[in-house]
């Protein structure tokens, strides 16, 4: 599913106009952007949370050449799904 499926559904569901709901899910995206550079956790009830990690530097293998690079320490996102969330997943559909 891409963003332009998700504002058409969130669209249809809403009422909103495809335009109104591109900025609203825009200025979504831009606040939990804002929110990892500011190392704050976002947390969504229900679904799930995002959470700014370091990871430590490390040496990985390039599996073309198999030859050693050495990986910075840098910063990743990282999401958790919440209980609910999983359990929809997993619902069995009859």
């Amino acid at each position: 599913m891409t963003k332009s499926d998700i504002i058409q559904i969130v669209s249809e569901g809403t009422g909103l106009s495809k335009v109104e709901t591109q900025t609203v899910l825009e200025g979504f995206f831009a606040t939990v952007r804002y929110a990892m550079k500011q190392n704050d956790r976002v947390e969504i009830r229900g679904f799930g949370s995002f959470k700014k990690v370091k990871r430590n530097a490390r040496t990985a293998r390039n599996p073309k050449t198999n030859e050693s690079v050495e990986v910075p320490e840098h910063d990743t996102v990282v999401f958790r799904p919440a209980k609910t969330l999983k359990a929809f997943i997993n619902e069995k559909n009859d």
